[in-house]
């Protein structure tokens, strides 16, 4: 059967192309990148008997989104006689034997055991949980059918797992490899590496767009710059409020270990916060200049899958135990804080008390500057561009973050003795004493 749809310049070859086995496609607010997943899928269905499946975080999102947004292709293309719309479960079937089928990662044994699925679409992939992912990529396997996945989303956090996974991977000892530079994604906006489609994509690329739509794009530069770089360019970064506004790279780094150098040993501070499947062992070394309010982080360790005596003999947690420096750790383990004095560390409990997050983060906040060190790669990654969580009804929860920042909570621990708004000097905690 012939159809006739007009197709976007800049998604005619991802409409007809199947040769790759992921397609990503990252664009801008209205871009209309999922318009032409369904429009893929569709063509795809028409052509040959085809099952696929389109997956969203929550299945009840389905219903006004990606549902909706097929029947009115079906609708357009003048087929709404040929093809069964159900609703419960919600699916369609073409003449053909072509089946979309909908199914949502809050119940994912449904989707595992879904046979014969040639497509996945996973919509919003951003709110998607990487395991999730994962879990459909190893399981969705039917013997002689070529599977193809495509994945949309608008652009997100660089600790999102899409951005992990597909541009910059992260490693066990926080090294991070480049995948495909972001700045050359956004210029070339298609490209294909290895069996991955990458697509960009931002409101410019979609001719149905209204002036007005484009002009409420542009006017949320002037409340939230951060969500308009990701909303009317579809570049990855921050899309909310900023923990720490006041965060800063080192421009000039003979300047920044100057001012590290004046700073006396009794104004050094160093956190530990532990981890190891997940998360990671983060220890940061701090400077503070309280008559200025300048926070210095110059240097850290970040690791994770290391055993503890591993851990230990690190060269520069080596160079904390020969040096004495304090190290305030997580008091919810003490286990692990018990050999560490084993070993000849001097480490303390951090204080932990209810609401002790929130009261540590204004702290924090409470640093005019807040300057890093270039080399402290994982500290500028996770701090940089770090935002407050929303609850379910948009409010920001000032105590919990879009990601689990591990140098943060390394931070919050060296700090818990500091009071920001005191200026005076205080007695030294190190055994050192003064210098």
């Amino acid at each position: 059967m012939e159809v006739t749809k007009t197709v976007t310049k800049k998604f005619k070859e991802f409409i007809f192309d199947w040769a790759f086995e992921t397609y990503l496609l990252v664009g801008g607010y209205g871009s209309g990148k999922s318009y032409q997943c369904a429009l893929k899928i569709i063509l795809r269905c028409i052509k040959e008997k085809t099952k696929v499946l389109v997956v969203r975080n929550v299945y009840n999102s389905h219903k006004e989104s990606t549902y909706d947004l097929i029947d009115e292709i079906i609708t357009g293309l003048g087929l709404t006689h040929k093809v069964r719309k159900l609703k419960s479960p919600i699916e369609y079937i073409f003449w053909n034997g072509s089946r979309i089928i909908f199914k949502g990662m809050d119940d994912p044994a449904k989707s595992k055991s879904i046979n014969g699925v040639a497509v996945v679409w996973i919509e919003e992939c951003s709110e998607v949980k990487y395991d999730g992912y994962k879990e459909l990529l190893g399981r969705l396997r039917t013997p002689g059918v070529s599977l193809n996945y495509i994945l949309s989303c608008n652009p997100v956090g660089r600790e999102n797992w899409v951005y992990r996974h597909f541009f910059v991977r992260l490693d066990d000892e926080g090294n991070e490899t480049v995948i495909l530079d972001e700045e050359t994604f956004y210029r070339q906006g298609q490209i294909s590496l290895g069996k991955v489609y990458y697509h960009h994509s931002t409101p410019d690329d979609n001719p149905f767009l209204t002036v007005e739509y484009i002009e409420r794009l542009d006017d949320i530069k002037n409340y939230d710059k951060p969500l308009w770089r990701v909303a009317r360019y579809g570049r990855f970064g921050a899309a909310g409020t900023r923990v720490l506004p006041q965060f800063n790279v080192a421009g000039n780094i003979d300047d920044f270990n100057m001012a590290i150098t004046v700073i006396p040993e009794k104004n050094r501070y160093y956190g530990f916060d532990f981890g190891f499947e997940e998360s990671y062992n983060a220890v940061i070394s701090m400077a503070v200049d309280l008559k200025n309010k300048i926070l210095y982080i110059y240097d850290e360790i970040y690791l994770n899958k290391i055993t503890d005596d591993k851990f230990a003999q690190h060269p520069k947690m080596i160079e904390h135990k020969a040096k004495e420096h304090e190290l305030s750790a997580d008091s919810e383990d003490p286990k692990a804080i018990a050999y560490y004095r084993q070993q000849g560390f001097n480490i303390r409990k951090c204080k932990k008390f209810a609401g002790s997050r929130l009261s540590y983060t204004r702290k924090v906040k409470r640093f005019r500057q807040i300057i890093c060190s270039p080399k402290c790669i994982n500290t500028i990654r996770e701090l940089k561009d770090l935002t407050y969580k929303k609850d379910t009804k948009g409010n920001v929860m000032y105590d919990e973050f879009n990601i689990d920042p591990h140098t943060f909570s390394a931070v919050w621990y060296g700090l818990d003795r500091v009071t920001v708004a005191d200026v005076k000097e205080r007695k030294s905690n190190s055994r050192r004493g003064r210098k």
